[in-house]
């Protein structure tokens, strides 16, 4: 089955170059050209992955985030010619799993894309060696293949693809502290350069639907200068 991928972006000549461009790459593209029918369209038709632009007519990038979110937890990459550091903020804060600036590359939109799509595994390697597939600690659990968690209150908080991919990777190293760089390699495929704090913002909103201290938090610890590590005994 081809990858599907829905790309909203209202600037028409932009669209048709890079639905071409991932076309030439094997991807199926569909696209909307303003807001107003996105969440509908992205929830009916649930594509693999979103390219969503921010400033549309009829409904913004950033409300669409918010709103497909509520039932639809694939990748979306949002995309904006504005230079400002709180828009990336806004995006991820809503959900978004990854964000770039316009005029975008094509060659380095295809590498991110192709980035979450391993992280997703929409693509099974064949032979790739066993894995824990589940995790309890105390009254906590998270299951791997059905990318669900459950918490000690009984609830089970619903998570984006990056947010799942982040809480299983501080999880496999669960007490051992993971660094920045190695979480940055992981969700975007790309070196940390000591600037990029996108991962502190997914942090603060993972603390959020862990029921976490947001003060003192418990279950994801921050070590300064270091990264960050997922406790083993906060889960009673």
């Amino acid at each position: 089955m081809p990858i599907r991928i829905l790309l909203v972006e209202d600037d028409v000549p932009l669209s048709s170059l890079i639905a071409d461009y991932l076309r030439m790459h094997q991807y199926e593209v569909d696209t909307l050209f303003d807001g107003t029918d996105a969440v509908s369209t992205i929830v009916a038709r649930r594509p693999d992955l979103v390219l969503l632009d921010i400033n549309l007519p009829g409904k913004d990038g950033f409300e669409i985030c918010r709103d497909a979110r509520m039932q639809y937890d694939g990748i979306v990459i949002m995309m904006t010619a504005r230079n400002e550091q709180f828009d990336e903020l806004l995006g991820l804060e809503f959900g978004a799993d990854d964000f770039l600036r316009k005029p975008v590359e094509p060659r380095i939109l295809l590498a991110r894309i192709k980035a979450h799509l391993r992280r997703m595994r929409l693509r099974p390697v064949d032979g790739a060696p066993a894995s824990p597939q589940r995790f309890e600690f105390g009254k906590f659990s998270i299951d791997r293949a059905d990318r669900k968690i459950r918490l000690p209150d009984g609830s089970a908080p619903r998570l984006t693809s990056t947010e799942f991919d982040l809480l299983w990777a501080l999880v496999c190293r669960a007490g051992e502290v993971v660094s920045r760089e190695d979480l940055t390699q992981l969700l975007r495929g790309i070196e940390f350069d000591g600037f990029d704090r996108s991962i502190d913002g997914r942090i603060s909103k993972l603390r959020r639907k862990l029921r976490d201290d947001l003060t003192e938090p418990k279950r994801i610890k921050t070590i300064r200068c270091k990264g960050y590590q997922f406790s083993k005994h906060a889960w009673e």
